[in-house]
């Protein structure tokens, strides 16, 4: 059974968050990505590939080198699905506002009684 990745699952890990982080900048040397982290290289070599899986890094060549490219485009599956939640939080402090406001000037009006 092939297992379907995607881009949620990728950002799921601290550690492959860090990597496309450190991607993200500029191309790097997949042993120099693997040397940043105190785990193997083994370890490093499958978190690589389950975002390369999820289509956030492709890996180009330059001569016997490999080097690992950012490909942050499906990040706006990610940044969409957020958008709903940041819109729900943004009403609910409006309407935190809103209340305060009330609050503020029925104790302003009372104090001038």
């Amino acid at each position: 059974m092939i297992q379907r990745r995607d881009v949620f699952q990728a950002i799921a890990d601290p550690t492959r968050r860090q990597i496309i982080n450190m991607v993200a900048a500029q191309p790097l040397n997949v042993n120099t990505i693997a040397d940043s982290f105190d785990v193997s290289r083994q370890a490093i070599s499958l978190h690589i590939k389950i975002l390369i899986e999820c289509e956030l890094l492709k890996i180009k060549k330059q001569g016997r080198e490999r080097y690992c490219e950012a490909q942050l485009d499906q990040l706006n599956e990610v940044a969409v699905w957020v958008e709903q939640y940041r819109q729900h939080f943004e009403s609910k402090l409006d309407n935190l506002e809103t209340y305060l406001d009330k609050l503020k000037k029925e104790r302003q009006h009372g104090k001038q009684h």
